[in-house]
């Protein structure tokens, strides 16, 4: 595999070469779910900085829906079980 990462001078730049394939790598091995988690993280540091009530509602809002996404790619991931339901069972008496 070649790597054609000029520096800024025009010329092959090793150091960002490396630090290109590191951060690609990274992103590959970052879940969809994960992803959705660090955006609930940053709507809940927006709303904590937010000014005013409906600014941190909605940021609030965002959160917990960014939150709720990352639980349901977990579970079309195959890492959360469906919810399980009980069934009662007719007791002889």
């Amino acid at each position: 595999m070649t790597c054609s990462v000029q520096s800024s001078g025009g010329g092959y730049d090793p150091v960002r070469a490396v630090a290109e394939r590191v951060f690609r790598a990274h992103v590959l091995v970052m879940k969809q779910s994960d992803i959705f988690r660090d955006n609930a993280e940053n709507c809940l540091q927006l709303a904590e900085r937010s000014e005013g009530q409906p600014a941190y509602n909605r940021y609030s809002r965002m959160a917990d829906a960014w939150t709720a996404l990352a639980k349901e790619q977990d579970w079309l991931d195959g890492e959360v079980p469906p919810v399980t339901t009980r069934i009662r069972q007719k007791l002889d008496a």
